[in-house]
């Protein structure tokens, strides 16, 4: 029989909030799809199979005892990274980026599945040291290396913004558990002074994208495009917006990717201030759960598991709408559940699953 307290337990909110941000989602990418009295109705379509089959994982992800995951954390891990390079060997090429396999009836993006996997190995290797806080520079060694190691096949691919994720997702781990001053300090002074060493290795265009984003008009009709285009939807929709499918920047495709990456501008342009805000809050009550979750955790694993997760959100959501405010460089970084994407549907319901796997069974040591 099924414990009654897994149900007393649901977290019905969280459920709500999240379906409640994949409406919003469905709605805005229906007006993205929208032009000439038509949409794109293939998109919309495979935008809702995959937000289905994100459910069924969801389900699943929830149905056992998020125990499993820490036994399985490191086999898990080590079939992430094996995907991953099985990506730079026979992965699909697309816009000079090799980020995806392609599975016959669809394509499959591993760097996704990598940023859960990461919270997974992480808390099972914080949870499985007697040490709580205060850890120092060389005690971060191994746990390091787990985070370079997927950080160095996805930058191969190129994709520097999954990279720079999946490193704000790790240090948010870190400081969650505990660091030195003295090895914060360490760190700090180290990753300045490798900046002049990453802006060699940089890419042309990768450069050209920091350039841009100090100054825009450098390259108004190239690279500068996306960011002048983005403001000019965001700020144009004013505080009320210009109604559904009313945005002129969005229905007259002057805004590249649009129903991907820049999605935000199409609702900030039709729904103005107040639509964002209504869409901030709910990702603001989302992630305020999460952290609940974490915080009423029955153990130590449960509690870097849901804290993980809550920052792998976080991460998403600030770094997408700041690259669309010109606030941070362009990159392929998806607004969660609202862009069009499979890889990232499924993986962010299938995490979403995990919270609430984790709230359900903060029962069992409690008397």
């Amino acid at each position: 029989m099924i414990d009654r307290r897994l149900i007393q337990n649901f977290d019905w909110l969280l459920l709500l909030l999240t379906f409640a941000v994949v409406a919003v989602g469905l709605v805005t990418l229906y007006s993205a799809l929208f032009s000439g009295g038509e949409v794109h109705g293939s998109i919309l379509t495979r935008q809702i199979y995959w937000l289905g089959l994100g459910a069924v994982v969801m389900v699943l992800t929830f149905s056992l005892d998020y125990q499993w995951l820490e036994r399985f954390a490191y086999p898990a891990y080590v079939i992430g990274l094996v995907l991953l390079l099985a990506v730079l060997i026979f992965g699909k090429t697309v816009s000079g980026s090799r980020r995806w396999l392609d599975l016959g009836p669809f394509l499959a993006q591993p760097s996704e599945l990598m940023k859960p996997l990461l919270v997974i190995v992480l808390a099972r290797f914080f949870a499985g040291q007697e040490k709580r806080g205060s850890y120092k520079l060389r005690e971060l060694a191994l746990p390091a290396l787990m985070v370079l190691g997927p950080v160095a096949l996805i930058v191969m691919e190129p994709d520097l913004g999954t990279a720079a994720l999946l490193l704000g997702i790790a240090a948010s781990i870190i400081l969650f558990v505990g660091v030195r001053p003295s090895s914060l300090l360490i760190l700090a002074g180290f990753s300045v002074s490798a900046l002049p060493l990453f802006w060699y290795l940089m890419k042309g265009y990768q450069r050209q994208r920091i350039l841009t984003l100090l100054d825009p008009s450098r390259d108004p009709l190239g690279a500068g495009y996306h960011i002048i285009q983005a403001k000019i939807a965001v700020g144009s929709g004013q505080f009320w917006g210009k109604g559904f499918l009313k945005g002129t920047q969005g229905q007259l495709r002057f805004i590249p990717e649009h129903h991907t990456d820049f999605i935000f501008t199409v609702l900030a342009e039709e729904w103005g201030f107040v639509g964002a805000m209504l869409l901030l809050a709910l990702f603001l009550c989302l992630l305020l759960r999460g952290l609940n979750v974490a915080r009423r955790s029955r153990d130590q694993f449960g509690a870097l598991l849901a804290f993980g997760i809550t920052a792998t959100l976080f991460w998403h959501v600030a770094v997408n709408i700041a690259m669309v405010l010109g606030m941070l460089p362009v990159v392929g970084i998806p607004l969660p559940l609202v862009s069009y994407g499979g890889s990232s549907a499924v993986v962010t319901m299938a995490s979403v699953g995990i919270l609430l796997n984790v709230a359900m069974r903060k029962f069992v040591f409690q008397k």
